[in-house]
């Protein structure tokens, strides 16, 4: 059968070329195109738009390139309408990938949404549009299946997708215990303008641990030369295509709001989660979004695991007393650890990406025969 992907995200092209790997070994007449990054393609997609022109993130950016938006829209529901998709799979990135839902039921395009929108966190009617235009939502949070049933709406939860990368990943590199772990990680995001607010703080905390050795998770959308203008004179490493070998091995790690908390978390490193948009971009998210956390680890567990430091409350003297104890503290060490592991029980175990597709597969087969 023919598959249409759409991942818009770093996250979501991870997220989608896991489904993809795992369709090939379901479905023998396996073919499909996507918008996406390199994962999917390498997964065995054909990429006809790379995800480096799509990721545009917050309300001012947003507005300034609405019509480059507009504009991959319009060729994007071209491009399904020529291909006759028998299964349009959207990954997250809801603010695009839902106009597609709607735009492909209105065409009898049977639509698969992969990776609820945060509908618990704001646009709550979101919800209602994936009902009424999509076959079938996964989502990929324990809570979301409760949430959604409050509302009168089924949804599957099949376990989080992270748990199979990581897994994978361990399997093939059993880590060492006896290794000293010598590393702090920073991943500070994937989006130019996460980069460009917050390296420059996380350099200057590098200079202060000078004993230390720094290393920097580069974005696969952004070049060296744009990580260089920050990094020239300072102890840190720029590394690319590296990030689970890279926690695999770290001490502890300055993280930007995202998944990579979540992956960090899985990879047992104690971690300070950081965040700071323009002041626009956070006085807006502040009026609509209505959450008590911002990390993945703290929603999930529904308390306060990680240190959170947000916009004003992130500069270098809260920044580098939160560090401090991530490392130093043996208790606090031990505590985070503890909570890790809770939540690798809340998420399940391995196989939510086959269990998925098994499940896209079975409803596209039958609305092909019917």
């Amino acid at each position: 059968m023919r598959y249409f992907l759409v991942a818009g995200e770093a996250s979501g092209d991870l997220h989608a070329s896991n489904l993809v790997k795992s369709l090939r070994t379901i479905d023998p007449e396996f073919e499909a195109k996507a918008w996406g990054g390199d994962r999917l393609q390498n997964a065995g997609a054909t990429l006809t738009k790379h995800l480096s022109e799509l990721a545009f993130m917050g309300f001012a950016e947003v507005a300034k390139n609405i019509r480059t938006i507009l504009r991959n829209l319009k060729q994007c529901q071209q491009e399904i309408l020529e291909y006759q998709p028998h299964a349009l799979i959207l990954v997250d990135y809801p603010g695009f990938n839902l106009r597609l839902a709607r735009f492909a039921k209105q065409h009898g395009i049977d639509v698969y949404y992969y990776i609820s929108p945060t509908v618990w966190a704001w646009k709550k009617n979101r919800m209602f549009q994936i009902r009424d235009n999509c076959k079938r939502l996964y989502a990929i949070l324990p809570f979301e299946q409760d949430f959604y049933a409050k509302e009168g709406i089924e949804v599957s939860y099949e376990g989080h997708p992270l748990m199979d990368e990581i897994l994978a990943y361990r399997s093939k590199n059993p880590q060492n215990e006896s290794i000293n772990k010598p590393y702090i990680a920073l991943l500070p995001g994937s989006r130019k303008q996460e980069i460009d607010r917050m390296l420059p703080l996380l350099v200057n905390l590098a200079k202060l641990y000078p004993n230390y050795e720094w290393k920097l998770a580069g974005a696969p959308g952004l070049s060296e030369q744009h990580y260089n203008q920050y990094l020239k004179d300072s102890n840190i490493q720029l590394v690319f295509g590296q990030t689970y070998s890279l926690l695999q091995q770290a001490r502890a790690a300055v993280v930007g709001s995202g998944t990579a908390t979540l992956e960090t978390a899985l990879f047992h490193v104690p971690q300070v989660v950081i965040y700071k948009t323009s002041p626009i971009n956070f006085f807006l998210a502040k009026q609509l979004v209505k959450v008590s956390y911002i990390s993945l680890v703290n929603l999930i567990m529904q308390k306060p695991v990680v240190k959170e430091l947000i916009q004003e409350e992130l500069d270098l003297t809260k920044l580098q007393d939160a560090f401090n104890r991530i490392v130093n503290d043996t208790t606090e060490r031990a505590r985070l650890i503890s909570d890790y592991r809770e939540l690798e029980q809340l998420l399940g175990g391995g196989g939510a990406s086959y269990r998925v597709a098994s499940s896209i597969y079975a409803y596209a087969l039958q609305s092909q025969s019917s």
